[in-house]
């Protein structure tokens, strides 16, 4: 399953990057999100897929059964999600403004602009 999900990040880094070379600035915040989302598939699958309990300390327990999935991983991809929301709000409304004023989302309509 490990090798399953590396591939499906390595596609997400792919259609990401590609989306980032795209002159249009709706295709660079696609691109962007693609390549958060990878990046949240790549830090879960590296910390292996343990098929177990969730990561929970009973009343009765002092520690965290072997068998358990690990939470630092999972804590570091939460992190990481409302990062990207984030960086996606700001990106949102700056092609916004970029739109309004340009009146374009290309990337050369940007250089040719003045004040």
């Amino acid at each position: 399953m490990e090798v399953v999900l590396a591939i499906v990040a390595g596609g997400l880094f792919a259609g990401g990057f590609y989306c980032l070379m795209r002159r249009s600035i709706v295709r660079l915040v696609i691109g962007v999100l693609l390549m958060s989302q990878a990046v949240n598939l790549l830090i879960l699958t590296s910390a292996g897929l343990t098929p177990g309990q969730p990561p929970l300390i009973g009343p009765t327990m002092t520690v965290l059964p072997t068998e358990a999935a690990d939470p630092l991983p999972q804590a570091l991809i939460l992190t990481a999600i409302v990062i990207a929301f984030g960086v996606t709000a700001f990106l949102l409304v700056l092609v916004r403004k970029a739109y309004q004023r340009i009146q374009d989302d290309d990337f050369d309509a940007f250089i040719s602009t003045e004040d």
